[in-house]
């Protein structure tokens, strides 16, 4: 059976486990069922980066959106995220423990975000709440992880792993598995080692390649949206690793839809978004 907390055992996230694991919509279910999810992203200068993790979230199934960002932040994009609610200087109330997290069924950090101190001391309120964690972008340094009940998960692209790991980029290069999953397994987290092929790596040593996605997605922003989708699937999967790897997926598969019509050198970071819809159709 598939629905068990591990996936089957394979290197390769296929088409079919993706149909069999895509969850189901119940007809009578509201917006309290799938939770409400926090992203904290967006500085001053990159209030693009909250607006795309927002679409790519409020598009993966969730049940409600907070972001928490800056006021400027929240001025520029509130009127193309309008189902989103806003959660002002975020950053500073996190970090002095005046922002409950208790309340989230999901939390993500990082796009847009600046790595400084005040970034530093949200992250390690984050690290103490309940809900499962993404960090990506601005949230990913080098530092020590808690062991957590429930999942954190880092969404590195091969740069940030080097900085954050210490392996070089000769090394992640030569062998991304192997290098994410050591991580992974030293520091009980799940590494979403994004690249040409995506690796995802599971705490307890599973591991998995994605083979969705293209050129296309050699663009900024792109790693904003899938931190977005996997924010969403967290939100509506019973079952944490089909979201992650359900949302990785997706996350290609748009991509490839896009170019069967358009030259990759066109699509933006948002688009995926646009074909979302179609594309998670196609799979249920």
């Amino acid at each position: 059976m598939i629905d068990s907390q591990k996936p089957q055992d394979s290197s390769l996230w296929s088409q079919e486990m993706v149909r069999r694991t895509l969850p189901k919509r119940a007809q009578d279910s509201h917006k309290g069922v799938f939770g409400t999810a926090l992203l904290v992203a967006g500085g001053p200068d990159m209030p693009g980066a909250a607006l795309i993790s927002a679409l790519g979230a409020l598009t993966s199934g969730i049940g409600k959106l907070e972001i928490g960002t800056y006021r400027e932040t929240i001025r520029a994009i509130a009127h193309a995220a309008a189902e989103a609610t806003y959660v002002p200087d975020a950053l500073v109330h996190i970090a002095n423990g005046s922002h409950s997290l208790t309340s989230y069924k999901a939390i993500a950090c990082g796009p847009g975000m600046i790595p400084d101190a005040l970034t530093e001391a949200a992250i390690d309120r984050l690290l103490e709440a309940a809900a499962p964690l993404i960090l990506d972008a601005g949230a990913l340094s080098e530092r020590s992880y808690p062991k957590r009940s429930t999942p954190l998960i880092l969404t590195p692209h091969v740069g940030e792993f080097s900085r954050i790991s210490g392996y070089s980029k000769e090394q992640i290069a030569e062998s991304p598995g192997s290098c994410a999953a050591a991580f992974a397994a030293e520091h009980h987290l799940t590494v979403v080692l994004k690249g040409a092929r995506t690796v995802i790596a599971f705490p307890d040593g599973e591991q998995f390649h994605n083979l969705t996605g293209n050129s296309a997605l050699a663009k900024g922003g792109t790693g904003d949206m899938l931190t977005g989708m996997m924010l969403g699937m967290l939100c509506c999967h019973e079952n944490w690793r089909h979201a992650v790897l359900n949302a990785v997926y997706l996350h290609g598969a748009c991509a490839d839809e896009f170019i069967k019509t358009r030259s990759p050198h066109t699509m933006l970071a948002h688009n995926i978004a646009g074909l979302l819809p179609e594309v998670w159709k196609q799979y249920e």
